[in-house]
């Protein structure tokens, strides 16, 4: 049987709820018993209006404040994020935080603009709160709907919501104070197009700073011919969009720096920024000692801290610590460090292998630096097909001053484990060469103190925000310069 090019169109949004619900029950969601995929169907069909869902949100919460503009007759600046962990908030990442610090320390007038929903906490924030007035810079909040699920159909309407107040709130506060530049994360990838067609249009230059690459990471879910083709095109086409418009280009990774270039113009400036972290606060948190403190004699912590999910094989390395144990490694715990999809699954799995593995949950960040430093080995475990290079755990773990353990197969990161000698890399998926690897590095006291000297030294050159963002302040201040 064949189908036309319109039968797909027409039923777009039911593939799209499909295909969303499959996503959902890859990564360990559940919908209600009762959600048939028809009532989701007509849910999304009779979606309130935009003002009934305005009306809602102000009726439920204080209205978003409006910015008051700095008196000097500084450049203005946009940073926009929607992922960014602000005032008292335990969850969430503050790359963008200390940009917009930076650059306002640097004497420009900063507004960073994010969400009014926590994403990490799957909440809305009080916008009206004092707290978020505390920072030397503006804070502007974007109404967005919200979701429950990172995999969800609620979170793909939620974007655009926020993709269009993005576009609205920057044409409005242009017209009041003007912007000199906007500053832009992506993903959402549409969020990023939004930003991109107002600086073009303004005339402004526009930077992207690339966290992630969507839809190519979410092939590691599903990758279906014709389907996931269908399904990606609309992250695809922001992607390029976006691009296509940027002035310049900073990633977290040399790999997620260079994409953009397959659509932007190949003299577009390009920086490589790790994440990184803040040294004065990891060492803050280290040296509390509590960790330490809690450590039984002889004990050898083997450390793994991040989301417990699909990209990550914690399977295989809960089967390396059973073995290294056996092995000769009587003293080895496994400490897993976060929460995720697949916390359930593996808490059974650990059950089942008898395995020496302690979950210690969500950490806040001095807590984590200090479990980190506590440890004897730390362990970036990727699957091989997971699409991330430098990502924010690595950071944190040459923080720590341990050797590290990488089962990723990203050239970039492999050659920096390799190259500044900071541990040992590793096939994924073979729980008898990562067992291999802890056992190695438990018998051999020097080589973990030279490996564990070494990540120091990088962190310190290379991933302390106090020194490795200056690039980024120089970029956009010259970009102002020239304008």
């Amino acid at each position: 049987m064949h189908y036309s090019i319109n039968f797909f169109r027409f039923h777009a949004g039911f593939i799209e709820h499909l295909i969303c619900t499959l996503l959902q029950r890859a990564l360990g969601g559940n919908r209600r018993k009762d959600e048939t995929a028809t009532q989701a169907w007509y849910d999304l069909a009779m979606e309130p209006s935009e003002s009934t869902r305005r009306d809602a949100l102000r009726a439920a919460r204080q209205p978003c404040a409006t910015p008051v503009p700095h008196s000097q007759a500084a450049p203005r600046v946009a940073v926009i994020t929607m992922g960014v962990k602000l005032g008292a908030e335990t969850k969430g990442y503050t790359r963008f935080l200390t940009i917009a610090e930076q650059l306002a320390g640097a004497g420009l007038s900063v507004e960073l603009i994010t969400s009014s929903f926590q994403h990490w906490e799957k909440a809305h924030r009080d916008t009206a709160a004092a707290e978020y007035r505390a920072y030397p810079f503006d804070v502007s909040f974007i109404d967005e709907p919200g979701y429950k699920r990172n995999i969800d159909l609620s979170r793909v309407r939620s974007h655009r919501r926020a993709a269009s107040a993005l576009h609205s709130h920057l044409q409005s506060q242009h017209k009041a104070c003007g912007y000199d530049l906007v500053y832009c994360e992506i993903p959402p990838n549409d969020v990023a197009r939004a930003a991109a067609e107002f600086a073009s249009a303004a005339g402004i230059p526009f930077v992207v700073d690339v966290n992630d690459l969507w839809p190519e990471a979410m092939r590691m879910v599903l990758d279906v011919p014709v389907i996931s083709q269908l399904l990606y095109r609309p992250l695809a086409r922001d992607a390029k969009a976006t691009y296509r418009r940027c002035s310049a280009v900073v990633g977290t990774s040399d790999e997620y720096a260079e994409r953009p270039f397959a659509d932007c113009a190949p003299e577009t400036t390009r920086l490589t920024v790790y994440v990184g972290g803040n040294k004065e606060e990891f060492d803050a948190g280290a040296a509390l000692g509590r960790a330490a403190a809690q450590k039984p004699a002889g004990a050898f912590w083997v450390t793994y801290a991040g989301t417990l999910g699909t990209s990550y094989d914690l399977e295989t390395l809960i089967n390396a610590s059973v073995l290294a144990q056996q092995h000769g490694v009587a003293s080895l715990e496994l400490l897993l460090i976060g929460d995720g999809p697949d916390l359930a699954k593996l808490e059974r799995h650990v059950q089942k292998q008898g395995a020496p593995v302690r979950f210690l949950g969500y950490q806040d960040y001095s807590k984590l630096a200090d479990w980190l430093v506590a440890s004897d080995v730390v362990v970036n475990s990727l699957v091989r097909k997971a699409p991330q290079s430098i990502v924010n755990k690595v950071g944190d773990y040459l923080f720590s001053g341990r050797p590290m353990i990488n089962t990723g197969l990203k050239t970039e990161l492999r050659n920096l484990v390799t190259q500044e000698k900071v541990g040992l890399n590793v096939v994924p998926g073979d729980p008898g060469l990562l067992a291999a690897a802890i056992e190695r590095l438990a018998s051999d006291a020097e080589l973990r103190a030279l490996m564990g000297a070494n990540a120091r030294r990088l962190a310190v050159e290379r991933f302390d925000r106090a020194r490795s963002y200056a690039p980024i302040v120089e970029l956009v201040m010259g970009l102002v310069a020239r304008r």
